[in-house]
């Protein structure tokens, strides 16, 4: 399966209501636009979008999917901060009938992830806010290949 990965984009620093709560900015919200229309643009749109339950990660998650023009994203509690690579490739299993998945949520989870997957070092890659990365996976294996890893700053062309 193809494994798009999308941190969430800018939030707020802080919220009355605690992290959980923490809602994106609106470059946060450009951030998932631009993320939608780039792999729009490359014909590289997932066929089933999953999404951390923090209120940041779903709007990412609703800017995302309302850009590209594909169904709304499914809440899924894994998501949320302190997943470990182990339950995402448990959790994956039960997608492997889609072609393409893509999943929205935090660091440093997914840099830790992908760090697996590829067997590489502790802290040799970091999932900027906003930024998307691609890999072929075989869940639950721990195996991945890396397709791409694109910041945010390279999808400004795709105006928000």
């Amino acid at each position: 399966m193809n494994l798009i990965i999308i941190r969430h984009g800018k939030a707020e620093d802080s919220h009355s209501d605690g992290d959980f709560s923490r809602a994106l900015v609106e470059k946060g919200r450009k951030q998932a636009r631009r993320a939608a229309r780039l792999l729009v643009a490359n014909e590289s749109l997932p066929d089933i979008v999953l999404t951390s339950p923090l209120v940041r990660a779903r709007q990412t998650a609703d800017e995302f999917c309302q850009t590209a023009g594909i169904p709304g994203a499914t809440i899924q509690s894994w998501l949320a901060c302190g997943m470990t690579p182990e339950i995402a490739m448990n959790e994956l299993e039960a997608f492997r009938d889609f072609k393409c998945v893509a999943i929205v949520g935090h660091e440093p989870d997914f840099s830790q992830l992908i760090e697996w997957l590829l067997g590489a070092n502790q802290s040799s890659i970091e999932i900027k806010k906003g930024a998307i990365a691609g890999l072929q996976i075989n869940p639950p294996t721990r195996s991945g290949v890396l397709q791409f890893l694109i910041p945010p700053s390279l999808t400004s062309r795709f105006s928000a």
